[in-house]
């Protein structure tokens, strides 16, 4: 490497250093003991019987990977399953599965965005979509967040300005950082009245809460809503979803670049996210341990409670966040950390994961942890 690279690089890690910014990868055993609450295993179904046996059933009939592209030989009939029992479960017309919850949104907006085209952005969405509307080269208002009223001025403005012009508003069902929900059906009713497609981010709502909350809000099959999500969470395999209508689907299976060129998802996650479906479906109340289980730790750590699954604990500093999940880890207990740039608040906080999989006495353990370590640092 030249001189040049290797200076720069040296001195952008020495900023992250300064900073406190620095990431490492941590690999974990197979057979490590810590409870896990740093993870996204909400429902604790990468682990279940019958995820991980459909896994292995699916690896010894198809082989390791699909083989190709979706649109070469790489369509399996476990996608085709898979795609059927989300649409149904998340009650929409269609589903496109793509090989992550990043490819589905990156998928999404570049397929359906252009330099005509208008995103209205909430302030705190996911960084997949922030890529997305950067590689479409889209018009971009980036409006406070959960604020209808901007949205609605926002698109009211580009109908002035381009009366025959398109627009999409992204958002999240619950954002993963603050843990609050988006006001969806309001958020709707704008997207009726301009006839704009709002995009929901159902990353964190799916299986928290059953079918997500698009589907709550009775606006599964809405024709100015389209889905996404993702199968690494709540589901417990890999891989993402774009939920919608046909025409949509088909549109994507033609334009969007990021499922085109991309090799399709291997059959064990197909698999293992199938079977986590049908865990889901027989026990609804996977996701009532997660809200009863949120609750009760947010009031022991003195923090408003996340709709979601994860918890974010605010901590004074980088350095203090650092400090405090190395000390949780210390006492058995892995958490993990939001720290700038990933916060779209810049207040560095621990990550903490609501698990319903970790057994009762881990989990009073693990909350007698966060109790010390938060007090000692924070």
């Amino acid at each position: 490497m030249s001189t040049r690279w290797s200076d720069w690089l040296a001195a952008q890690a020495q900023a992250r250093d300064d900073a406190g910014l620095t990431r490492m990868l941590h690999p974990r055993r197979a057979e490590d003991t810590t409870i896990d609450l740093a993870g996204n295993d909400y429902l604790g179904l990468s682990v279940h019987p019958e995820v991980v046996a459909a896994a292995r059933e699916a690896v010894a009939v198809w082989g390791g990977g699909a083989g190709a592209s979706r649109l070469v030989t790489g369509s399996l009939v476990l996608h085709t399953h898979l795609e059927c029992a989300l649409a149904d479960y998340l009650e929409q017309p269609a589903a496109l599965v793509l090989s992550t919850g990043y490819h589905a949104n990156l998928a999404l907006v570049t397929a359906l965005a252009d330099r005509d085209t208008l995103v209205v952005s909430d302030a705190h969405i996911h960084a997949s979509l922030i890529d997305a509307v950067r590689l479409s080269r889209a018009q971009l208002s980036v409006v406070a967040h959960n604020d209808v009223e901007a949205v609605d001025a926002a698109l009211a403005a580009h109908a002035a300005q381009q009366p025959a012009g398109r627009a999409l508003v992204l958002c999240e069902s619950v954002y993963s950082v603050l843990g609050d929900r988006a006001p969806l059906a309001e958020l709707a009713a704008v997207c009726r009245r301009h006839d704009a497609l709002l995009v929901v981010d159902e990353a964190h709502g799916v299986g928290v809460h059953g079918p997500g909350l698009v589907a709550r809000a009775g606006l599964g099959g809405d024709p100015h809503v389209v889905v996404t999500a993702t199968l690494s969470k709540a589901l417990g395999a890999q891989g993402g979803a774009v939920l919608g209508a046909p025409a949509l689907i088909e549109h994507l299976v033609n334009r969007a670049r990021p499922f085109i060129f991309d090799t399709g998802l291997a059959p064990a996650p197909t698999a293992a996210a199938l079977a986590a479906l049908r865990v889901m479906r027989a026990d609804p109340a996977l996701g009532d341990v997660v809200a009863t289980r949120m609750a009760d730790l947010a009031a022991s750590l003195g923090v408003e409670p996340s709709s979601g699954a994860v918890l974010s604990v605010p901590m004074p500093s980088p350095q203090a966040a650092l400090a405090a999940q190395a000390a949780a880890l210390e006492a058995g207990v892995r958490v993990g950390c939001f720290r700038p740039p990933s916060v779209p608040d810049g207040v560095s906080r621990l990550r903490v994961t609501v698990n319903a999989g970790v057994p009762e006495d881990a989990w009073a353990r693990a909350v007698q942890v966060l109790i010390s370590v938060t007090k000692e640092h924070a």
